[in-house]
């Protein structure tokens, strides 16, 4: 499976394509039984999208079904991460009035919660509702008591935690998954500088930001991101210099920014450069399997950015920006 994802030289070559060759060279590759499966429904832009999601909910579910055990159940609880991203795709979605077609067709059902139950939730007609309808899941009990008036943030940073820290506690009952555990911990480390980033530019600080940090990160201590988060700008990158991610992002970070998408582009390329490095040390570990579901999933983002970017008329280095190559 890992050799047939795309090698980074091909990125070069979609990148020059018009939109009806890229559409093409998708038919021509692991996506074409969902292409053709869908080309007589979609087109264009739309049938990359929901060809591409399609393959990608159907490469997890293959994922799940071909182990046993341990691994198995590491896979599973990792894959409530699709379930979340979902859940906090329909609430911005409601949230900002998209439509129910706009909403459903970026949906990627690959969790435990089936896609009609998903398809149940986008017809749902507020927030308040999308939140009452996911009464008997995990999730409900998880933000059916936060006020979100001021921000959804608040919903979804309360739904990351959840899942981090579930996830953190059942890898650190496992044997032998010290190395899945750094990896988690890790991606709580790339998702609290994020979350800095985003407060820094909202202006929110104090004990009001530290709600949205989540615990038990590999480097970024607690202590040291409640002083981050009221730093003045020199201090600030002056704590991210102490932390191996700010080899990735030292040439992008500014006072200045207008936008955040570069360094959080960067922060996840780092995080899937050091799991496939993991995954090469370790091949007799769940690693190898994890590796392949970020670069996955990558691909699929890296696919719809080009597409997206070939629809509206943007330049290649415009498109290229928004990879994680």
């Amino acid at each position: 499976m890992k050799v047939k994802l795309f090698p980074k030289e091909t990125y070069a070559k979609l990148l020059v394509m018009a939109l009806p060759e890229l559409t093409r060279f998708i038919e021509e590759s692991e996506y074409k039984v969902e292409v053709d499966e869908l080309a007589r429904t979609y087109s264009g832009i739309d049938l990359i999208e929901f060809a591409t999601h399609l393959n990608l909910a159907r490469t997890f579910i293959k994922l799940t079904e071909m182990t046993l055990g341990e691994p198995h159940d590491l896979i599973v609880e990792y894959l409530r991460r699709m379930d979340i991203r979902e859940i906090k795709t329909i609430l911005r979605g409601k949230a900002y009035g998209a439509s129910d077609d706009e909403i459903l067709r970026v949906l990627v059902p690959s969790g435990e919660l089936s896609l009609e139950f998903l398809q149940s939730l986008v017809r749902k007609p507020s927030v308040e509702d999308v939140i009452a309808a996911l009464r008997g899941t995990v999730y409900f009990e998880v933000i059916k008591d936060i006020d979100y008036s001021e921000s959804l943030m608040k919903l979804e940073d309360a739904l990351d935690k959840f899942y981090y820290t579930r996830l953190a506690a059942l890898v650190s009952q496992i044997t032998g998954s010290s190395l899945y555990l750094r990896v988690v911990r890790m991606e709580i480390d790339v998702a609290n500088l994020k979350t800095l980033f985003r407060l820094r530019n909202a202006g929110i600080s104090g004990a009001r930001a530290l709600e949205y940090i989540v615990p038990n990160g590999l480097y970024l201590a607690y202590q040291d991101i409640a002083k981050m988060v009221d730093a003045p700008f020199e201090e600030f990158v002056s704590f991210l210099s102490k932390y191996p991610y700010w080899s990735a992002i030292s040439d992008i970070v500014s006072d200045r920014m207008a936008s955040l998408s570069g360094v959080e582009l960067r922060l996840e390329k780092y995080l899937n450069e050091h799991v496939w490095k993991q995954s090469t040390f370790y091949p007799l570990t769940v690693l190898p399997m994890l590796g392949y579901m970020l670069s996955k999933d990558t691909e699929v983002a890296n696919i719809q950015a080009i597409a997206r970017g070939k629809e509206a008329g943007l330049s290649e280095d415009i498109i290229k920006e928004h990879l994680i190559l």
